[in-house]
């Protein structure tokens, strides 16, 4: 079914993406690999590419235009050519965290952060996840103790993407240590703060690309004029509401994987021999694909309903929650069943199905575990 989401506009941002991956991502994607992190200078050059900020003013530097189908080309055109490690970095700075800059920063801090945001001079990430806590957030003991002026923070968060490179850290803490999620505020906690020390880049399954770190703040003064919003207690409200366009990123982008693994599936199983026959006309292998083809279309139109429902401000919590679970699990499937019909080279990490396989398994897990996507959907339905 053909797909009705884009216009040419799209398109074209596409085809300029594209010549940005060949020339900037691809040739350095397997040393980045090894290195476990991507160069700081990617950013940069993103956003004088234009492919950072999007919906930013252009008075910020920005490209003034919200519409998050530019954001659905990026995801696709990052899994398509096998860079979803490289592409988790760039997607987190333009999908989860700008959000919370646009919507909750003053007048202030726009002129602050937004221009650097927008030419990648300034990365971003946002911490909510402790160590032993796991998604009970609520739970968190990372305090920020008002001091005059200043909070002082002290705790530790882990799992951090962009967590060795980023210089604007959005930081869930307690404000009133006393309370649950009324005691929780969001503060924007910036590189080069004394007490602020990050960690090693996490040793993982997959995403090798993406670096991943530990942070520890200890006694860090982090002015008052850091915290997002215009008082404290107000960080779950603000997590919850930005929550949706989160987990349909990480939706869409396991749309796109299992559609390029779908892909590549169907040129290896046309060239491989096997009994003097290509595999892909055996029955099992054109039963699997078939299956394949119709779950991966069925989930790339209810991907595309969430995008047009966030670009009219009507996607709700519920709605991302069932993208986030449902999508993420096919792509673990998908990825799962296009191996087995490479056989024994599918193991063999020069064939990009076996990294693919890798990056593919913690979906299910960032951004809210299928488990908890499930938990909102069922309290949804009065149960």
């Amino acid at each position: 079914m053909k797909r009705s989401l884009y216009e040419d506009e799209h398109e074209a941002f596409r085809e300029s993406f594209r010549r940005f991956l060949a020339v900037e991502v691809l040739p350095h994607h397997e040393e980045w690999e090894r290195a476990g992190i991507v160069p700081r200078g990617l950013f940069a050059t993103a956003g004088k590419s234009g492919f950072l900020g999007m919906e930013i003013p252009e008075s910020y530097g920005g490209g003034g235009v919200r519409d998050f189908r530019f954001n659905a080309v990026i995801a696709e055109e990052f899994m398509r050519c096998g860079a979803a490690a490289a592409g988790l970095g760039l997607s987190l700075h333009n999908d989860i965290c700008l959000p919370y800059f646009m919507a909750y920063c003053d007048d202030e801090q726009k002129r602050r952060w937004l221009p650097g945001i927008a030419s990648g001079e300034l990365i971003t990430a946002i911490a909510m996840t402790e160590p032993g806590i796991g998604s009970d957030l609520a739970s968190m003991s990372t305090t920020a103790i008002r001091d005059g002026d200043h909070y002082v923070v002290n705790g530790a968060k882990t799992f951090i993407t962009n967590g060795i490179n980023a210089d604007l850290v959005i930081t869930a803490v307690k404000t009133d240590p006393t309370q649950r999620h009324k005691g929780m505020s969001l503060l924007v906690i910036e590189r080069g703060m004394p007490g602020f020390e990050r960690g090693r880049n996490l040793d993982k399954l997959g995403q090798h690309a993406q670096d991943t770190a530990e942070l520890s703040f200890t006694d860090v003064r982090v002015p008052v004029a850091n915290l997002l919003g215009p008082r404290e207690g107000e960080g779950f409200t603000q997590l919850v509401t930005n929550l949706a366009q989160e987990r349909l990123s990480i939706a869409m982008a396991g749309v796109a994987a299992a559609r390029t693994a779908l892909e590549q599936t169907l040129t290896y199983v046309k060239e491989r021999k096997a009994f003097g026959q290509p595999i892909g006309s055996f029955q099992n292998s054109r039963f699997v694909l078939a299956e394949i083809a119709t779950e991966v279309d069925i989930a790339e139109h209810y991907i595309d309903d969430c995008v047009r429902a966030l670009n009219a401000g009507e996607l709700t919590a519920v709605d991302a929650s069932k993208a986030k679970w449902w999508c993420t699990e096919l792509q673990g499937r998908v990825v799962d069943r296009c191996l087995q019909l490479h056989g024994g080279y599918g193991y063999m990490t020069e064939y990009p199905i076996a990294k693919a396989y890798a990056d593919a398994r913690i979906t299910r897990i960032y951004g809210g575990t299928t488990e908890i996507m499930k938990e909102v959907i069922g309290r949804s339905l009065g149960l």
